[in-house]
Formats: structure tokens, sequence, C-alpha cells
């Protein structure tokens, strides 16, 4: 499954340096994604529409809404900080050295 949401992720990046590069940032600037060779009928596609990051801006045109994409991000680094987090306090938990002092009591 870790494989699965990486190659999206991989994906979902690929997208954005697409209509980065394409200048795709705003309504005024929006281009079909066949204009840029990207297919956005895709998951990665879909899901940063359903995110807001990619904008349908009129018939078809799409821009790359970068203030939600940076948001996106950091929402998703918040989350792997708390899994991260919980991961490590349950290492400690199972190892005995959670909470503080807890094998020194005997």
């Amino acid at each position: 499954m870790g494989a699965a949401v990486a190659v999206m992720l991989i994906k979902e990046r690929q997208l954005v340096e697409a209509f980065t590069r394409a200048g795709a940032t705003s309504a005024t600037s929006a281009v079909h994604p066949g204009d840029i060779s990207v297919d956005i009928g895709g998951v990665a596609g879909r899901r940063l529409i359903e995110h807001a990051v990619l904008r349908e801006a009129d018939a078809g045109r799409y821009y790359l809404d970068l203030l939600t994409w940076e948001a996106l991000r950091r929402q998703r680094r918040r989350i792997l900080f708390v899994i991260l987090l919980v991961i490590a306090l349950g290492a400690l938990f199972l190892a005995g050295q959670f909470p503080p002092g807890a094998r020194l009591q005997r």
C-alpha cells in the first residue's frame, strides 16, 4: 500500500510541475491539459481537483492554485509528523521507557 501512495504523490507532483512550467497559475493563464500533455482524468488529477489545487477556469481549461497546493503540502507534513510521533511513543512504551521512569518502579 505504501508504494501505491508514493506513486500517487509522485504523479500529483508531476501534474503540479507541468502546470507550473506552463505558467498556468491563475485563471487568466489557464490551459487545456492536453496542450501541456498531461492527463487529469487519473486518480492524481481527480484528487488535485477535489482538493481545489487544480481549478477549472472555463470550458476545460485548468490552472494551478499555488496557495492551495502549499496548504495541502503543509497539512500532509503535519499528519506525517503526528503519525511518526505516535509510532515513536508506541515504540518507547513497548520498550518500557515511557512514561519516563517506568522501569525504575519494581
